[in-house]
Protein backbone atom coordinates (compact mmCIF):
# COMPACT_ATOMS: atom_id res chain seq x y z
CA UNK A 1 0.00 0.00 0.00
CA UNK A 2 1.34 3.42 -0.93
CA UNK A 3 2.09 5.87 1.87
CA UNK A 4 -0.55 8.32 0.57
CA UNK A 5 -3.25 5.65 0.69
CA UNK A 6 -2.24 4.84 4.23
CA UNK A 7 -2.54 8.50 5.25
CA UNK A 8 -6.09 8.90 4.04
CA UNK A 9 -7.09 5.59 5.66
CA UNK A 10 -5.59 6.85 8.92
CA UNK A 11 -7.58 10.08 8.49
CA UNK A 12 -10.78 8.06 8.07
CA UNK A 13 -9.98 6.07 11.20
CA UNK A 14 -9.28 9.26 13.19
CA UNK A 15 -12.67 10.62 12.11
CA UNK A 16 -14.40 7.35 13.03
CA UNK A 17 -13.04 7.41 16.57
CA UNK A 18 -13.72 11.15 16.99
CA UNK A 19 -10.05 12.01 17.42
CA UNK A 20 -9.34 15.60 18.38
CA UNK A 21 -6.23 15.90 16.20
CA UNK A 22 -3.95 13.98 13.87
CA UNK A 23 -0.28 14.13 14.82
CA UNK A 24 2.13 13.54 11.96
CA UNK A 25 5.85 13.16 12.57
CA UNK A 26 8.06 14.06 9.62
CA UNK A 27 11.69 14.75 8.72
CA UNK A 28 11.17 18.52 9.07
CA UNK A 29 9.80 20.65 11.89
CA UNK A 30 6.57 21.68 10.19
CA UNK A 31 5.04 22.78 6.93
CA UNK A 32 7.08 24.97 4.61
CA UNK A 33 6.30 26.97 1.48
CA UNK A 34 8.84 24.78 -0.35
CA UNK A 35 11.18 21.92 0.49
CA UNK A 36 13.60 23.49 3.01
CA UNK A 37 16.31 21.02 1.98
CA UNK A 38 16.18 22.41 -1.56
CA UNK A 39 15.11 26.02 -1.00
CA UNK A 40 16.93 28.02 1.69
CA UNK A 41 14.25 30.72 1.38
CA UNK A 42 11.41 28.34 2.23
CA UNK A 43 9.04 29.88 4.78
CA UNK A 44 7.85 27.81 7.74
CA UNK A 45 4.23 28.14 8.75
CA UNK A 46 3.37 27.93 12.45
CA UNK A 47 -0.29 27.62 11.47
CA UNK A 48 -1.98 27.31 8.10
CA UNK A 49 -5.52 26.62 6.94
CA UNK A 50 -6.61 23.56 5.01
CA UNK A 51 -7.67 25.93 2.22
CA UNK A 52 -4.16 27.41 1.99
CA UNK A 53 -2.56 23.95 1.98
CA UNK A 54 -4.79 22.96 -0.94
CA UNK A 55 -4.43 26.25 -2.85
CA UNK A 56 -0.64 26.38 -2.44
CA UNK A 57 -0.39 22.65 -3.27
CA UNK A 58 1.73 22.01 -0.20
CA UNK A 59 2.49 18.35 0.21
CA UNK A 60 1.49 17.91 3.83
CA UNK A 61 -0.52 14.76 3.13
CA UNK A 62 -2.34 13.49 0.07
CA UNK A 63 -5.27 15.60 -1.13
CA UNK A 64 -7.86 13.00 -0.03
CA UNK A 65 -6.55 13.02 3.55
CA UNK A 66 -6.42 16.83 3.67
CA UNK A 67 -9.96 17.08 2.30
CA UNK A 68 -11.29 14.52 4.79
CA UNK A 69 -9.70 16.41 7.67
CA UNK A 70 -11.00 19.75 6.37
CA UNK A 71 -14.56 18.46 5.95
CA UNK A 72 -14.52 17.00 9.46
CA UNK A 73 -12.74 19.90 11.21
CA UNK A 74 -9.93 17.57 12.26
CA UNK A 75 -6.71 19.56 12.74
CA UNK A 76 -3.31 18.14 11.88
CA UNK A 77 -0.11 18.88 13.76
CA UNK A 78 3.06 18.28 11.76
CA UNK A 79 6.29 18.09 13.78
CA UNK A 80 9.87 16.82 13.58
CA UNK A 81 9.76 13.16 14.60
CA UNK A 82 13.45 13.37 15.61
CA UNK A 83 12.85 16.27 17.99
CA UNK A 84 13.72 15.35 21.57
CA UNK A 85 10.59 16.93 23.07
CA UNK A 86 8.30 17.31 20.04
CA UNK A 87 5.65 14.80 21.00
CA UNK A 88 5.83 15.75 24.67
CA UNK A 89 5.39 19.42 23.72
CA UNK A 90 2.29 18.55 21.69
CA UNK A 91 0.83 16.58 24.61
CA UNK A 92 1.51 19.51 26.93
CA UNK A 93 -0.06 22.02 24.50
CA UNK A 94 3.28 23.72 23.85
CA UNK A 95 3.28 25.07 20.29
CA UNK A 96 5.57 23.05 18.06
CA UNK A 97 5.68 22.32 14.35
CA UNK A 98 2.75 23.48 12.23
CA UNK A 99 -0.95 23.22 12.90
CA UNK A 100 -3.19 22.78 9.87
CA UNK A 101 -6.80 23.64 10.62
Amino acid sequence: MKNNSKLHLESIRAIEINAEVIIKGTKVDGVYSADPALDPNAKKYDAISFKEVIEKELRVMDLTAITLCKENNLPIIIFDIKSKNGLLDIINSIPTGTTVS
